[in-house]
């Protein structure tokens, strides 16, 4: 059985699936309910819960995730049960050399950081617009900017490596 504590926006829900069979049951804050997700491109997911479809993007934010749904951004920490009484509830950022990914296809209409300098995690290193709507990709741990992979103006596929960080 799977059981995580969930933070969304600051509220802590406590899920666990229940039935993992064709359609998944979980149990979210104490109520059953019918969800499942499908990522249908890197990043972003398709998810139905009783009946009701929402996609969501999803990405990397140092120790966090951030969650954009409905033109709505949400912090989001995730917490496995086991994992947190192993790391006993510290905050963890990626570790080593870190390459930092495009999201979703779109183009570069900002870069914030230059190779060398020193950034902190959730740190924004760029900007990209798709679908008219521009995000900001953020630095996955502290470090030092090793490269910067795109330039201004430039169009990216997702899952393409758009700045190195160590």
């Amino acid at each position: 059985m799977v059981k995580l504590q969930i933070e969304i926006a600051g509220k802590k829900h406590r899920v666990e699936l229940m039935h993992a069979g064709e359609r998944p049951v979980w149990m979210i804050d104490g109520q059953i309910r019918e969800a499942d997700a499908t990522e249908v491109s890197p990043g972003v997911y398709s998810i139905l819960i009783n009946g009701k479809s929402f996609e969501v993007r999803i990405e990397s934010w140092g120790a966090e995730l951030r969650a954009i749904a409905g033109g709505r951004e949400f912090a989001v920490v995730i917490q496995d049960e086991r994992e947190w009484r192993r790391k006993r509830g510290s905050a963890v950022e990626a570790e080593g050399r870190q390459q930092v990914l495009a999201p979703m296809p779109g183009k570069i209409v900002r870069v914030l950081v230059s190779a060398g300098d020193t950034v902190r995690a959730g740190q924004g290193l760029l900007v990209v617009e798709a679908m008219k709507m521009q995000n900001e990709i953020r630095a996955p741990k502290s470090g030092t900017i090793d490269r910067v992979r795109v330039i201004e103006g430039q169009t990216v596929n997702a899952g393409e490596v758009v700045v190195i960080v160590s």
